[in-house]
């Protein structure tokens, strides 16, 4: 008989358990997105210019070298941070300075950003500065995009496909 009570409370626990992962899994409703709003993803990592020209080396740095080193410039690690802005129908979502990563302060910028908007046709404008220059921007794109509600559009940057891509 004890062993029957054992075996029932042990089904209860387990039914238990069940119904509280059932209940989970489906409730409460988790939305990653609101209903209704379409969503522009900004998202990229851009290496920008360095904060030094580089120089030229003499014949006689060169020489200094070792062999293996040798090479005609040399030139500063540190990176200028990247100046991005995104303006949706006129109204700045995004003005932001990109600190570039690394402990010399040497690799990319990088940035993703979501941002909730209305369903309908939108003019984005997309700009950003990746120079030692600190006014006006290198890259500036604008678009007129549609977007129905829950669809989703990417923002991309390469600099090298002449800057922002509209995905």
């Amino acid at each position: 008989m004890v062993r029957l009570l054992q075996f029932a409370g042990q089904g209860i626990i387990y039914a238990a358990a069940a119904c509280l992962i059932g209940y989970f899994a489906t409730a409460p409703v988790y939305k990653q997105f609101p209903e209704g709003k379409a969503q522009i993803k900004l998202s990229f990592a851009h290496g920008a210019n360095r904060t030094k020209a580089c120089r030229r080396l003499t014949s006689k740095e060169i020489a200094k070298l070792p062999p293996n080193e040798r090479r005609p410039n040399t030139c500063e690690r540190k990176r200028v941070n990247v100046q991005v802005q995104l303006d949706v129908d006129g109204t700045r979502l995004l003005d932001i300075s990109l600190k570039p990563i690394g402990l010399a302060g040497d690799g990319p910028a990088r940035i993703y950003r979501k941002f909730a908007v209305e369903p309908g046709t939108h003019m984005v404008i997309a700009r950003l500065r990746d120079s030692r220059s600190t006014e006006g921007f290198d890259y500036e794109t604008r678009r007129e995009i549609f977007l129905s509600a829950g669809q989703n559009m990417a923002i991309d940057f390469k600099a090298d496909a002449g800057g922002f891509i509209f995905r």
